[in-house]
């Protein structure tokens, strides 16, 4: 499928509608192709603008969609055209629910395994004829080289269609593009998503979510945690982006 990207800072970010996205992911799981799918918001744009390789790693996905509010809006702003905001939690669910209809299984990396255990029971009740082909908590410490090939294997056998990866920006991206060639199927990180649908972390009102706001929300859940990303990200990416923009004149 031809692509249209925007830049927006130093990443190449996809112009593309909800069904196009998923039809993508489809048809590349049905044929279970190697590819990788980030969801970029802004943290992961001002990672990539701070970091060559990271910012390689997304120029280089087979998607790039604009997960964050800011990061669609730039789009629109850059392209002149209609963008809507392609999020993790609400990409997955979607995802999950086309794979249902079309037979295709899934399987979850990442996340503790409690979350693993709520998140396959959420989505048996959500999608009941959907298959999920497998799960893995990766240990928080690095895997040694026979404990990742025995990871890419157990993904491998499943059969899964589509792999959502849950570790997080920018680790997730850094271990979709390290596995893309090993693994049989798409991979597609999705950050928060497996806590939000796990029920593990409590997502932002939809007033929120629609109002560009999610990321204040999540701040005041988590303000130790985020703040320096949110805070001092944020301002950056504002700082960067307008600097585009005048450049843009």
């Amino acid at each position: 499928m031809p692509r249209s990207r925007q830049l927006v800072l130093s990443s190449q970010i996809d112009r593309l509608t909800w069904d196009a996205a998923l039809a993508r992911l489809l048809d590349w799981g049905r044929r279970h192709e190697r590819r990788y799918v980030c969801l970029c918001n802004v943290h992961s744009a001002v990672t990539a603008a701070a970091d060559p390789t990271f910012e390689s790693i997304v120029n280089n996905a087979d998607m790039a969609a604009p997960d964050g509010a800011p990061v669609a809006w730039a789009v629109r702003h850059f392209s002149h055209t209609a963008q809507d905001r392609i999020n993790g939690p609400d990409l997955m669910w979607r995802a999950m629910a086309a794979a249902e209809e079309s037979g295709l299984s899934v399987y979850f990396y990442g996340g503790a395994p409690a979350t693993l255990a709520a998140l396959e029971k959420a989505a048996a009740r959500r999608f009941p004829r959907l298959l999920v082909a497998g799960a893995e908590s990766p240990p928080y410490r690095p895997l040694t080289p026979e404990e990742d090939l025995e990871h890419i294997a157990r993904i491998n056998a499943s059969g899964a269609g589509l792999v959502f990866v849950g570790l997080g920006c920018p680790k997730q991206e850094r271990w979709m593009a390290a596995h893309c060639g090993s693994v049989a199927a798409p991979l597609i990180g999705v950050g928060a998503a497996f806590d939000y649908h796990a029920g593990t972390l409590k997502r932002a009102p939809l007033w929120w979510q629609q109002h560009g706001l999610e990321w204040l929300y999540r701040l005041g859940k988590e303000p130790r945690r985020l703040a320096r990303r949110y805070l001092v990200g944020n301002s950056w990416f504002v700082l960067r982006l307008l600097r585009q923009m005048a450049a843009a004149k």
